[in-house]
């Protein structure tokens, strides 16, 4: 039997699995994706709190260096008021750092054990284990079984655990592309009738585009050149003639969040628990700072309690449950302020953006919270 069986492979879950230290772990997975030479189109900006993370786990220094971006300074803008936040004025060298989503895995993966590459079949929950059955007929027992599983979590339906689900009637629209002007380390971002375009710093004059919307079917039937002229006049070419390096493609965003975090020899983190709208990046990030807590937690119980013991797990959750729902429900009134075209909601964003920028001292602690 196993201390901790963590079913996802994905960023959330191999962090976990190799988080989890001094503990017999089984990682139960599909295979990741192979890094190709050329650029992945869905990247992630991670914090330097997670950055630190992923440094003592050892998977930081195995990313390639030269495919990783810095981003110094962070420009929101929206209807004539904008908003800028500045490493250097947070006494920090950056604000975030740029990764491939394949590469991200990759690097992880490296330093595993064995990963089981199964679906799940079954899951039921015994006073002293959980017992997981798998679709080849393998089964695995263990003190602890963690959902890793993302927005459509096999460990989170099998544990009973009701989820609240809304649609923003959006797509992410994902690609790279080679900008004429350097961007310099910096992040862009815009807000214009409901739709949210962040362009992110990467390597070699690149740039990658997350284009929150409700057009992502018209854009992505686009040629390569039309969506760069759409992409240059939403970015008001701020970083010139735009050239496309990866194809677009896109997801449905959605909003999640689970009733409880953890039941009876379970405990989900990331998408499984939480969902959130893309706009402030931070999607895994929280599922990354999830990670971090509930490692800290079992680790430190080890070796002396059992590490699914509901008593313990239910310590995660009240330490992540006021983070969680903070990030949660200031991404969802900014994007429901934004999405609004109502004279009041137009004189609030404006009022708001610039007065948080002419604060110093709040905007030093918004940075500080998001660099966590």
């Amino acid at each position: 039997m196993h201390d901790l069986i963590v079913v996802g492979g994905g960023p959330v879950g191999a962090s976990l699995a190799r988080a989890a230290r001094g503990l017999s772990v089984a990682l139960v997975a599909q295979q990741p994706p192979t890094p190709a030479e050329g650029l992945d189109a869905r990247v992630y900006a991670l914090s330097p709190g997670n950055v630190a993370f992923l440094r003592e786990l050892g998977a930081w220094q195995a990313l390639p260096q030269d495919r990783l971006a810095a981003v110094h300074t962070m420009r929101v803008s929206a209807e004539g008021s904008s908003l800028e936040f500045d490493a250097y004025e947070a006494g920090a060298p950056q604000l975030a750092w740029i990764v491939e989503d394949a590469l991200l895995q990759d690097a992880l993966w490296s330093g595993l054990e064995s990963p089981v590459l199964a679906q799940c079949a079954s899951l039921r929950i015994e006073p002293e284990r959980a017992v997981l059955g798998l679709r080849d007929g393998t089964v695995l027992s263990a003190k602890l079984v963690v959902g890793a599983d993302g927005a459509r979590s096999f460990v989170r339906e099998q544990a009973g655990i009701a989820a609240s689900e809304s649609d923003y009637g959006q797509s992410a629209v994902v690609a790279n592309f080679r900008c004429e002007k350097p961007q310099a380390g910096v992040a862009w971002q815009w807000f214009a009738g409901g739709d949210v375009l962040a362009l992110l710093p990467l390597p070699n004059g690149q740039v990658s585009v997350v284009w929150a919307t409700s057009q992502s079917d018209r854009l992505c039937r686009l040629d390569a050149e039309a969506l760069c002229r759409e992409v240059e006049n939403a970015s008001r070419r701020a970083l010139g003639e735009l050239q496309l390096v990866t194809p677009a493609r896109s997801y449905p965003l959605r909003r999640l969040s689970a009733a409880r975090l953890v039941a009876p020899r379970v405990a989900l983190a990331g998408d499984a628990g939480h969902v959130i709208h893309p706009l402030a990046g931070q999607g895994l990030n929280l599922g990354l700072q999830d990670v971090r807590t509930l490692a800290e937690v079992i680790n430190s119980a080890a070796p002396f309690r059992d590490p699914g013991e509901l008593r313990l797990l239910r310590r995660y959750e009240r330490l992540r449950a006021e983070p969680i729902l903070a990030m949660d429900t200031m991404v969802d009134a900014l994007f429901r302020l934004f999405a609004a075209d109502s004279r009041l909601a137009v004189r609030l964003r404006e009022s708001g953006l610039n007065l948080t920028d002419r604060l110093p001292v709040l905007k030093n602690m918004l940075m500080r919270h998001a660099m966590t």
